[in-house]
């Protein structure tokens, strides 16, 4: 059909579906191009999309010395030689069974094989990198030949701008993606995750499977359409498509019988038939209907999951395994070493599944109980000081129990000196476990808006969601709180971040979102909470678990 059809197969394609028309692409302002690849200006015709492919990867700041078209000619042969490209074995780095073929025709599919072994030849530092086969597939239709397609995917490997994260290289990087998935699915998808954390026996092994939906199992007109936004707006476009992904299965099949062992089979079902259900321009108003928070912001949380893998030992993947295994969340609270006597362990592990992915690799040690040192405040904050994030557990007269996960330290209190001030981050949340199952989030994670830089908050002995409520709209997205790190990543100004946890010698106030807020008094002995009358005035037995990394 054109210049660049030598690989496809078109007998395999929806050509009904390719416009004739030409068509070009002038415009190079960002918010315009980023428009223009939402509406799937260049989606239905091929030698136009070939075009903007090759003018926005031509565009991508990469390394001085990046391997071209020039650099496969001389090595493809001496690489390859003369064995079959069906036989080719490929590079430890990708997953051998994910292989797209995408509509290809038979010099197409050995084509994605002899790539992939001179990018191995040229890139020695790639450890990890399963979505490579899907990339190079989708970007041979796309390619007036084999030499072109390796250049654009050596351009792609080889971005240089901090700012703009394109393919995961790296197990360290690949695994701390799918941990950021997972806070992302807990923050963003509720529903969705509740439900996988009923049915899995490994929430988090589930969730290491986002990106195998996208570049694997996703069919080939659904990920032309992503990759067409991806190469304009970059990564955070993955993270949107995938949630949407979740949030589409769980409407289809909740309600539905599913088994644990089953489910990640379901999921990747769903995605390879999804055109039963859900339209590419479905799908992709799906995902940027999520209102994330900034690619910074996200780009943060990923470095923290980094680091707590590093922290971990958990860089490479053990080559034992045919696929990285993730820690089981349930398994991460170790039944045989957990002692409460307010929760079970199987309630302990439904918390574990709401904390943050990089502290579910850590066990919970108890800091503080009032069984064991009194209900005094002052002993309580002695004991709790120092560490951070802590879990506070409270359970009343009436076996009722609620608590809160707490992302700062207690000794954050003192820098208001003697006046009752908030602080703390958008990860803290409360939560109650009898007599119902209920999470409340802090309300700017919900309601963005909310949260103002210019806002004053006075009066800080009243709740949470009252202080919250007198704040403005912001007029950039950047001023909006992020809802994983500490205020210190962002211009912030502390009264504004500061509106979660707050604690004097005279009580702890711990307010969550949608209006939810604990209160506790001075001798630990009464307690009450606002916008809920469970828990006014009675007698509460307290612990403090501090969430941390045992050997």
């Amino acid at each position: 059909m054109d210049e660049y059809s030598c690989f496809v197969d078109w007998d395999k394609m929806d050509v009904s579906a390719q416009s004739q028309d030409t068509k070009e692409l002038t415009c190079t302002d960002f918010h315009e191009l980023k428009q223009l690849a939402r509406q799937g200006y260049w989606a239905k015709n091929h030698s136009l999309r070939a075009k903007v492919y090759h003018k926005l990867i031509s565009n991508i700041p990469c390394r001085t010395v990046t391997p071209d078209a020039n650099v496969y000619r001389d090595i493809v042969v001496k690489i390859v030689g003369k064995r079959s490209s069906s036989s080719l074995p490929l590079p430890e780095f990708v997953d051998n069974s994910l292989v797209p073929t995408y509509c290809l025709n038979a010099e197409g599919v050995g084509a994605v094989r002899k790539i992939i072994l001179c990018i191995a030849n040229q890139f020695p530092d790639i450890s990890f990198c399963p979505a490579l086969p899907s990339v190079i597939a989708l970007l041979l239709h796309y390619s007036k030949d084999e030499a072109e397609c390796f250049e654009h995917v050596c351009r792609i490997l080889a971005c240089n701008d901090p700012s703009k994260r394109l393919i995961d290289q790296t197990f360290l990087a690949f695994e701390s993606s799918c941990m950021t998935f997972g806070d992302l699915v807990n923050k963003y998808c509720q529903a969705a995750h509740k439900l996988m954390v009923a049915v899995s026996e490994d929430v988090l092994e589930v969730y290491s499977d986002w990106q195998r939906w996208l570049f694997g199992e996703l069919p080939m007109a659904y990920i032309a359409r992503v990759f067409d936004v991806f190469l304009v707006e970059g990564y955070k476009v993955l993270y949107r498509v995938a949630l949407a992904l979740l949030k589409f299965f769980h409407k289809v099949r909740a309600g539905q019988p599913m088994e644990s062992d089953s489910i990640q089979q379901d999921i990747r079902a769903f995605v390879r038939d999804i055109a039963k259900s859900v339209s590419p321009e479905r799908l992709l108003e799906k995902a940027f209907a999520i209102r994330l928070f900034s690619r910074k912001e996200i780009q943060l949380l990923q470095m923290a999951n980094e680091k707590a893998l590093q922290q971990k030992g958990i860089t490479v993947k053990q080559k034992s395994l045919a696929l990285p295994k993730r820690q089981n969340v349930h398994l991460a609270v170790h039944a045989e070493n957990f002692k409460s006597e307010i929760v079970s362990v199987k309630e302990m592990r439904d918390i574990w599944s709401w904390i943050p992915e990089r502290f579910a690799l850590c066990q919970p040690l108890l800091l503080f109980t009032t069984l064991e040192h009194g209900c005094s405040l002052s002993r309580f904050y002695s004991h709790s000081e120092g560490h951070e994030p802590t879990l506070l557990l409270i359970k009343t007269t009436a076996k009722e129990v609620c608590g809160a996960y707490l992302s700062t330290d207690w000794s954050e209190r003192r820098r208001g000196g003697n006046k009752l001030s908030f602080f703390g981050t958008g990860e803290c949340f409360v939560f109650r476990l009898q007599p119902e199952v209920e999470r409340y989030e802090w309300v700017i994670i919900k309601h963005p808006e909310l949260a103002s830089t210019g806002s004053e908050t006075e009066n800080h002995a009243q709740t949470a969601s009252s202080t919250l409520s007198s704040s403005s709209i912001p007029s950039e997205p950047s001023d909006r709180l992020s809802p994983f790190l500490a205020a210190r990543h962002f211009n912030l100004p502390s009264k504004t971040a500061s509106m979660f946890m707050a604690g004097s010698s005279e009580c702890i106030i711990v307010g969550g979102g949608d209006g939810q807020a604990l209160y506790l008094d001075a001798d630990l002995n009464h307690g009450r909470t606002s916008h809920c009358n469970t828990f006014n005035n009675q007698p509460l037995c307290s612990e403090s678990f501090q969430i941390s990394i045992l050997e």
